[in-house]
């Protein structure tokens, strides 16, 4: 009987642990049946609005930088103008150093031929004057030019 006895109280003492569990459950649902679960979608639209705002103006600024780059890059040039400038300079440059030494060489030619005529119509007066004096060597050389042509 013993036996019976504990068993009895451990049956007693279940059941009224049993009870207290079934009260807290049951006041756990009262407590989930006051609270409103919203079952509306409102609140979600209104994260989703505002996340497509958000990307929206994202996108406007990306397009934005992208109209800019695209407009720089239509203003940019291959080659810089000060590279131009400076190119154009020492082109100018050398074609004016070669047109002044072609010139010069051209002055310096007509200024050697002036010489040469200077002195060959030196030379023919001096062979003149030289022959006229000497009348038989002038014979003598025309005979020598004509033996030898």
């Amino acid at each position: 009987m013993k036996k019976l006895d504990e068993i009895m109280e451990l049956m007693a003492d279940e059941m009224a642990d049993f009870k207290k569990s079934l009260a807290r459950l049951d006041a756990l649902s009262k407590e989930l049946n006051k609270m409103s679960v919203p079952i509306s979608t409102s609140t979600f639209d209104e994260n989703l609005k505002s996340f497509l705002q958000k990307q929206e103006e994202a996108n406007e600024l990306k397009n934005e930088l992208l109209r800019d780059i695209i407009i720089q890059l239509e203003r940019a040039s291959l080659i810089p103008n000060y590279v131009l400038v400076l190119f154009g300079g020492i082109l100018i440059m050398l074609l004016s150093g070669l047109g002044y030494f072609i010139y010069s060489s051209k002055i310096t030619e007509e200024e050697k031929f002036q010489i040469y005529r200077t002195i060959s119509e030196s030379e023919l007066e001096s062979y003149q004057i030289f022959f006229s004096e000497n009348l038989e060597i002038k014979e003598d050389y025309c005979s020598w030019l004509q033996d030898s042509h």
